[in-house]
């Protein structure tokens, strides 16, 4: 829940309910020491059940994730 892919947003990437924001971003920023607090401050039309929806996708669809993020590390 709240996570939407849409082939014509991101490339139909996973991004969070009603944004262009990326769970794949998201985890990447997580992972580079990037605190919630950050992230929420950052982005905020996020709230804290954003990331947790999307700390959740990134867990349960952690191989779509991976590649995403070494696809656009590559770029």
């Amino acid at each position: 829940p709240g996570i939407e892919k849409t082939e014509s947003v991101m490339g139909g990437a996973a991004c969070v309910r009603q944004t262009r924001i990326p769970v794949w971003l998201l985890e990447q920023a997580r992972r580079q020491g990037v605190s919630e607090a950050d992230l929420l401050r950052n982005y905020p039309q996020l709230t804290a059940q954003d990331l947790a929806n999307a700390w959740d996708y990134a867990s349960s669809h952690r191989s779509e994730i991976e590649d995403a993020i070494a696809a656009n590390e590559v770029e």
